[in-house]
């Protein structure tokens, strides 16, 4: 039997480990995805009884959710509903039909464009819009798939392309000609992974914003003529571009040219063709997703009642999460969460005031941070007006979702003109999750998180929700103070108020962590300490503020806070999947989460009586300590 004192992951989650099988319609099982199934039944076994709702929206999520189960239409209907969209890509006669109909297809197609000109919040004036430019996603998952020497990288692209020309060939398309456009569209993303940017430069998002003055940036491409489709996007010309992805900036017209037309081409016809097929036939929704099962080691499909949950929770996503949020969370634990919220605020605030390697001037400037921080929990107060506009017609459930985009990506380019509402969600209630908000300086704590084994006012104990909810609540306080958090101000505009010499110092404390992770191998492979760091700051920032919260508390146990931080870690996942992760994910895999942080806390190894010699020791001197 393996002790805590050797490793508390396994020792603490070893029954769990044991018993626990990874459904067959996932790629991994962990504790967020025991609350998500058990969401999922939840809503599940209320809408299949539910024959009307009260709420207009809702009433229009229960006629999609209808229609998505029905899969005799959906198999009457066939590919018919897809032909006007791939019809749009095949009518192309060269690049500069498909150049003079950017905008068209932006607004009007399903087709995704090997670029993409965006509208989010300007990161150095958080109360408007900037218009962003980043380049193309790719078939792999990351650009380090694209290696010749990765194990994946043949297997995958030779499954990509069977399934595509499988794909293709269901819509009607010959043998030769699907093959071909598979072969193009692969030849075309070969092209795109040279110059995106890799999941460690996407993981520094400050280092995203890179201006461009709009005259500079109309010039830059000979191929596009940006002038016309960033006005017909906007119906005007912006003071600047927001360029986050500098090498496909600097080499757009080696990519997009009638040179590659003809790839191009096939690109976006595969886009539209493969993106179409969870919402056709049952054998063409179970074809379409059998690419993303082999890239991540899934077993299985989702079932027919499954998907048909997802498609129409993924359509009307904030509905849900409001019928969630006033159907299944209280106002006591809303309470209790806020109580927790506040007392890891003034924690926070606590340690930076005693801080020993920050001048005061920048104590100062994080506490007033701390100070304008908002924090919303449960679900928000409003619907956004958009879900007005999704009625439900009586043709196939794809031209729903066709409409359903046009009025999105309508509403998408129109907030440009419009002040930023920070007290917009980014997530539904019914997500289990939690997020920072740069931008707005806005921590969220959506309804669904707040279960077992996060939290509960019942059945845990004060160490215990501490252990849990309470260190996601403070790692996402922390995230304010993370290496990308930190740049931004008490506004949320990307503002450097740091003095040069506590910055360089914070800088410093950066590559501990960032070496202490580094290299650390788990199923799968190697963690790479850059692309991880920012969660990591903020998981050992959460888990010091969080212990020092439920020390607090008349009933302190750190033995229970502590395994109930390696409990809401537990999970396991296919070797495929662990791969994927740590190329991509700016988490660490969730066994050395829960084993790496505590080791930085003195506490740690007082509660277990844990030894030099011990599995779990870290001498004192290696002990990372930031927040």
């Amino acid at each position: 039997m393996v002790s805590v004192k050797d490793d508390l992951f396994e020792a603490i989650n070893a029954d769990w480990l044991e018993k626990t099988e990874i459904p067959s319609d996932r790629p991994r099982i962990a504790a967020f995805d025991e609350l998500v199934i058990h969401n999922e039944k939840t809503l599940m076994a209320d809408f299949a009884t539910v024959t009307t709702f009260d709420d207009p929206v809702m009433a229009e999520f229960g006629k999609f959710y209808k229609k998505a189960g029905d899969f005799i239409e959906r198999f009457e209907f066939g590919v018919a509903p897809v032909k006007p969209e791939l019809e749009k890509v095949e009518n192309l006669r060269d690049f500069a039909d498909f150049e003079s109909k950017l905008a068209d297809f932006i607004f009007n197609s399903q087709a995704v464009l090997p670029f993409s000109l965006s509208v989010d919040t300007d990161m150095k004036d958080a109360v408007h819009y900037a218009l962003i430019f980043s380049g193309a996603k790719l078939i792999l998952p990351d650009t380090t798939f694209y290696a010749d020497e990765h194990p994946r990288k043949a297997d995958l692209l030779a499954i990509y392309k069977k399934n595509t020309t499988e794909i293709l060939e269901r819509f009607g398309y010959t043998n030769d000609f699907s093959t071909t456009t598979a072969d193009n569209a692969i030849k075309f993303d070969a092209i795109l992974a040279q110059y995106v940017n890799t999941s460690e430069e996407w993981a520094k998002y400050a280092d995203l914003y890179n201006p461009v003055a709009i005259a500079d940036f109309i010039a830059a491409s000979q191929t596009v003529n940006f002038n016309k489709l960033i006005t017909d996007l906007l119906g005007k010309l912006p003071e600047k571009v927001v360029v986050y992805e500098k090498r496909f900036y600097a080499n757009f017209d080696k990519i997009v040219n009638h040179e590659n037309f003809d790839l191009i081409k096939s690109w976006l016809l595969v886009n539209v063709a493969r993106g179409a097929t969870s919402y056709l036939s049952d054998e063409m929704r179970i074809l379409g997703g059998e690419f993303s099962r082999a890239i991540s080691g899934t077993a299985a499909a989702r079932s027919q009642e499954k998907h048909a949950f997802d498609l129409a929770t993924g359509q009307f996503s904030q509905a849900v999460g409001l019928y969630y949020g006033h159907k299944y969370f209280g106002e006591a634990a809303k309470a209790d969460v806020k109580h927790m919220t506040s007392q890891m605020i003034k924690v926070y605030q606590e340690r930076l005031d005693s801080n020993t390697w920050l001048s005061r001037a920048t104590i100062d400037k994080a506490i007033k941070k701390l100070d304008t921080m908002t924090v919303f929990i449960g679900f928000p107060d409003k619907l956004p007006e958009l879900y007005k506009s999704f009625v439900v017609g009586n043709a196939s459930i794809y031209e729903d979702v066709v409409r359903f985009s046009r009025a999105r990506t309508k509403r998408h380019y129109a907030k440009f003109a419009e002040p930023v509402d920070k007290t917009e969600w980014h997530m539904p209630a019914h997500m289990v999750n939690a997020y920072f908000s740069p931008d707005s300086n806005t921590i969220v704590f959506p309804a669904a998180i707040l279960q077992k084994p996060f939290y509960s006012a019942t059945e845990q104990t004060p160490s215990q929700n501490y252990g849990g909810i309470g260190a996601v609540i403070a790692h996402e306080i922390s995230h304010a103070f993370d290496n990308n958090g930190a740049l931004f101000d008490e506004f949320g505009n990307m503002n450097n108020w740091w003095t040069d010499e506590d910055f360089k110092a914070f800088e410093e404390k950066q590559a501990l962590m960032i070496a202490e992770f580094d290299g650390l191998e788990v199923a799968g492979g190697k963690v790479n300490g850059k692309l991880v760091v920012s969660e990591n700051i903020a998981d050992a920032g959460g888990l010091t503020a969080a212990m020092t919260a439920a020390l607090r508390e008349p009933t302190a146990d750190l033995t229970e806070f502590f395994t109930q931080w390696g409990t809401i870690w537990r999970m396991k996942a296919s070797q495929d999947y662990q791969q994927m992760l740590l190329s991509a994910d700016v988490h660490a895999p969730g066994k050395l989460r829960a084993n790496v942080h505590p080791t930085n806390l003195d506490e740690f190894f007082e509660t277990f009586e844990i030894k030099k010699g011990d599995g779990m020791w870290r001498d004192e001197d290696k002990r990372v300590k930031i927040w």
